[in-house]
């Protein structure tokens, strides 16, 4: 018992336990979506463009959040405004705006004659650095998250499945999809100090697409990501602390790690019961 418990028992662990299960519940609503419209290479590109605004911000010794924040509301807006571009495809512009993002971050990190940006910890997070001012913005931004998706989640649940539904039930479809970056630019902003934006993807997408073969609802698929992105969390903390590991991609690895233990286990199922239909059907005949 003292294997299990031993680790939480200090300060900074708790507190990356916590910052864990606040990052867990938030990427949970916005992962959910990301799964569901397969927009994985959007999440990704997002991810990887808050660098421009992490490196001016810790360069001039301004709050790496706010850096990170400017940075995916340009995104946001430049995914927006490229993606009303009939002559360029979402994928097409998506790329331009990460690599230029991304390219532009280097360029500003090369021009400190200190390298004072972090760029391990930003590419991989420090989940054991968590304070409790982030606990408290992670707080706010767990609120914020679940305030747009259930007033959003009609014209999310159109835009997933039809958007030109969408469009003739009067939902707005492109009002919605900028909103739906808007909640994907939030969970990846509030996560990035948690698991780096390498590993963002991990808790993002991982329980998710874990929970959908079991979920029969997206209420459903939310509520067991964010209990399995939990489970990565604590199983990470503890593995990490006792192997020595580095704790943000432990996590990760334990969160993708339980998608293909999800995947692996539904498929059993599946064939368990289409014997079980075939013997019953050969049992009537």
């Amino acid at each position: 018992m003292e294997w299990l418990t031993g680790p939480f028992e200090v300060t900074f662990v708790q507190r990356a336990l916590w910052g864990g299960m606040l990052v867990s519940a938030i990427c949970a609503l916005a992962g959910t979506w990301v799964v569901l419209r397969g927009m994985a290479f959007l999440g990704d590109a997002m991810s990887h463009g808050l660098l421009p605004g992490v490196a001016l911000a810790a360069l001039f010794g301004g709050n790496l959040l706010v850096g990170a924040l400017l940075s995916a509301a340009v995104m946001t807006v430049g995914v927006t405004a490229l993606g009303r571009t009939p002559r360029l495809s979402q994928d097409t512009g998506i790329g331009l705006l990460f690599v230029g993002m991304l390219s532009l971050g280097v360029i500003i990190v090369s021009r400190s004659q200190s390298f004072a940006v972090d760029l391990t910890g930003f590419l991989f997070g420090d989940v054991l650095a968590v304070r409790e001012q982030d606990l408290l913005l992670l707080s706010g931004a767990l609120l914020l998250a679940l305030a747009v998706s259930v007033l959003g989640h009609r014209a999310f649940l159109a835009l997933a499945f039809d958007s030109r539904k969408a469009q003739t039930l009067g939902l707005r479809p492109r009002l919605a999809h900028a909103v739906l970056l808007g909640l994907l630019a939030l969970a990846i902003v509030a996560s990035f100090h948690i698991v780096g934006t390498l590993l963002v993807l991990g808790l993002l997408i991982a329980p998710p697409a874990a929970a959908l073969p079991w979920a029969r609802s997206v209420r459903g698929v939310m509520a067991l990501a964010a209990l399995l992105g939990v489970t990565a969390t604590f199983g990470g903390l503890l593995l990490s602390w006792h192997l020595s590991t580095a704790a943000g991609a432990t996590i990760s690895a334990l969160a993708v790690s339980l998608f293909f233990l999800s995947h692996s286990a539904s498929g059993l199922v599946h064939r368990r019961r289409a014997r079980l239909l075939g013997a019953h059907a050969t049992a009537t005949d």
